[in-house]
């Protein structure tokens, strides 16, 4: 199974994984300038949780990909 990772690119994982992007808009990630950086940088320029953030999106492609 497929896990997101820290050094992965918000935009990189909206692509691959689309319903994800209801995640970065809900923890107010900003996947628009944001978009082109790793979810850790851009989590830790927004002040988000990375952990929770991480949990979060992978819990939403576990469940589509059940």
């Amino acid at each position: 199974m497929t896990r997101i990772t820290r050094e992965m690119i918000i935009n990189d994982v909206i692509k691959q994984y689309p319903e994800t992007i209801s995640v970065f808009n809900r923890l107010n990630v900003d996947s628009c300038c944001g978009g082109g950086a790793s979810i850790e940088a851009t989590a830790r320029k927004d002040g988000i949780d990375l952990e929770a953030l991480l949990d979060a999106l992978n819990r939403e492609i576990e469940s589509i990909q059940s």
